[in-house]
């Protein structure tokens, strides 16, 4: 095999299917990337069995033929040479060739035919909207999930399609991110949850052009999304997605209308009294046209006031001060509407459009 690529061609296609690639795995294949240009296209491949992804690549081919090659070096091997065309060739004993200018690397790599392909995918459920979309919807709820697997089902998200909308639903067990989005075009009503872990490498690959769409076809174990000349399959996480609409209660005590801008900046500041091992709450008192913001730690305390429009009862409420930052940070209106019950009962950020929810349980604080 014989190809050439200039560097940017093949520093991004490297870069894609890197997000594929086991950091630790038993199979030394699998630590690979796929070269295949035994057609007349050129693809790259990373699989790591719970997710796949498939790029077609930019380059001449010279020769056709198929290798796999250590995914880490082969990537650090293109970063660094020099900005020039790269040939990359290959003998039949699975030896490749790279050479750019004056530099010359001869590493081992191993038998295409050894590789896993990604699995075929059945073309039947599925949506299209755009890239900006998809990219936007991914990170204002990720940061909703749990890391840790303890309970697999939330280290997903939950996307549902119903009458031609996408709600996207993140949780931890402390906190709810949703989002609805208005699809145009074709949508088959489908309820899946796609790891978190896929929906975060998506999100780097993705562009933020509201021009270029994504097609997402479902299956009953697996998601494909397809969009510039790339394919990203991966497992879906199988069982029943918590049935969040009994946690989303409409009635409140309290409602207040602030700038979310001097909001977040507030709560910020805070963090500079917290640290990680620290769980100290931000104390929230609400009266009549005031929000004060307070903090009490072993560094320092802190108050302020913010304006506010309030409707209903005075409440005093305590909470993780990163959480409401998180919320907070992906909204993009000037002024929010948060509902409250009671400091035990979750508070909610929402517009009057239903297009985002943010759910936050509040947590037990010492009076000071």
């Amino acid at each position: 095999m014989k190809l050439v690529f200039t560097k940017s061609n093949l520093n991004k296609a490297v870069g894609i299917v890197m997000k594929a690639v086991p950091t630790r795995t038993t199979m030394n294949i699998l630590e690979c990337i796929l070269i295949d240009a035994t057609t007349n296209e050129i693809k790259f491949t990373g699989n790591d069995m719970e997710l796949g992804i498939e790029t077609i690549v930019e380059g001449e081919i010279i020769e056709k033929g198929k290798i796999a090659i250590d995914a880490k070096l082969f990537s650090e091997i293109v970063r660094k040479l020099p900005d020039n065309d790269i040939t990359l060739t290959t003998d039949s004993n699975n030896n490749a060739l790279i050479t750019c200018e004056k530099s010359k690397f001869n590493i081992a790599g191993k038998s295409g035919d050894d590789f896993s392909y990604l699995p075929a995918i059945i073309k039947d459920k599925m949506i299209t909207l755009s890239q900006f979309q998809l990219k936007e919807v991914i990170n204002q709820t990720i940061f909703s999930i749990a890391i840790n697997d303890n309970n697999k089902m939330m280290t997903g998200e939950l996307f549902e399609v119903n009458e031609g909308t996408l709600k996207v639903v993140g949780l931890d067990g402390h906190r709810i991110a949703i989002r609805n989005i208005k699809l145009e075009g074709r949508s088959d009503d489908v309820r899946v949850v796609i790891p978190g872990k896929t929906l975060q490498e998506i999100s780097k690959i993705l562009n933020a052009d509201a021009e270029s769409f994504v097609n997402i076809y479902f299956t009953n174990n697996h998601v494909l999304f397809e969009f510039d000349q790339t394919m990203v399959v991966s497992r879906l996480i199988e069982g029943e997605y918590f049935r969040i609409d009994q946690m989303l209660n409409s009635d409140y005590d309290t409602k207040l209308t602030v700038n979310k801008k001097e909001m977040l900046s507030c709560i910020d500041r805070t963090t500079m009294l917290i640290k990680d091992s620290d769980k100290k709450p931000i104390i929230i008192g609400i009266t009549d046209h005031s929000m004060e913001v307070k903090l009490n730690s072993a560094y320092g305390s802190m108050k302020e006031e913010l304006a506010i429009d309030k409707r209903g009862k005075d409440i005093m409420i305590g909470f993780n001060p990163k959480f409401l930052i998180d919320a907070l940070r992906v909204i993009d209106d000037e002024m929010i509407n948060i509902y409250m019950i009671n400091p035990k009962a979750p508070c909610f950020i929402r517009n009057d459009e239903g297009t985002y929810i943010y759910l936050i349980l509040p947590v037990n604080f010492n009076v000071y």
